[in-house]
């Protein structure tokens, strides 16, 4: 079974090229490194719920929309391995977070163990 790192980011409607940008030069650098697959999708159907919902959890404003986003690895210790290297790559080296095009103090992530893959 895999290892996976999810992630839920809210990013302004008016931002999605350049997060898209931003997410396909970071792919690269994760697949450089031994990431086996690395995924970036945009809500198309969610809708904030009674209790919870995607919007929820990100604290949803007006003109944002929900990436849904994950990269799988082989183990918990390959993702270790891969993610000490692309953190020393140059392009998280020269990584500004004044500059990213989403509020990063309401992205969600966290690494998952897979229990089922079919």
């Amino acid at each position: 079974m895999n290892y996976v790192d999810g992630f839920l980011v809210p990013v302004p409607e008016g931002k999605l090229d350049d997060y898209r940008a931003m997410a396909e030069k970071a792919g690269k650098v994760w697949m450089k490194y031994g990431a086996l697959s690395f995924h970036e999708c945009v809500a198309d159907d969610v809708k904030p719920g009674e209790h919870t919902s995607f919007p929820q959890a990100v604290k949803l404003e007006d003109g944002e929309t929900v990436m849904f986003s994950w990269i799988t690895y082989k183990s918990r210790e390959h993702r270790d391995e891969v993610m000490e290297k692309v953190m020393a790559d140059p392009f998280m080296k020269d990584f500004d977070p004044a500059s990213m095009s989403f509020d990063g103090k309401r992205m969600i992530f966290g690494g998952f163990k897979e229990i089922v893959s079919l």
